[in-house]
């Protein structure tokens, strides 16, 4: 299921708690859905939009898009199918051993606003 997309990013919905305590500690181990699932749930830009939509629509808590350099992921960022048709990027870390996340592989950060039920950053103009 290690399917290479050859994406040059891939982005990380992110809450500010972990945004925060990322840049604060220099990794992080995600929320609770990547800790009980063992890896990081991330997505392709244009798959962004959907995943806020499903997710994140209702929550009152600020948010930031990470774009994160999948390069830096190596190995342990693999792509794959959650239903007939979409293929998410997760990262698992090297030899699928749930490793944080380093700040270092983040190039971008934004904060998301939600206006006329559209999330919006430059990231995703």
């Amino acid at each position: 299921m290690a399917v290479q997309e050859g994406e040059e990013y891939v982005y990380r919905i992110s809450t500010a708690e972990e945004w925060e305590a990322l840049q604060r500690t220099g990794s992080s181990f995600g929320g609770e859905l990547d800790k009980t699932t063992g890896c990081f749930h991330l997505s392709k830009l244009h798959q962004v939009q959907s995943t806020l939509h499903n997710f994140f629509l209702n929550s009152n808590r600020d948010l930031y898009l990470l774009q994160i350099d999948s390069k830096k992921l190596g190995e342990g960022l693999v792509y794959e199918a959650v239903d007939d048709s979409n293929v998410f990027p997760h990262f698992y870390g090297p030899s699928r051993s749930f490793s944080p996340l380093p700040l270092d592989v983040v190039a971008k950060a934004e904060k998301l606003t939600l206006s006329d039920g559209q999330f919006r950053c430059s990231l995703l103009s």
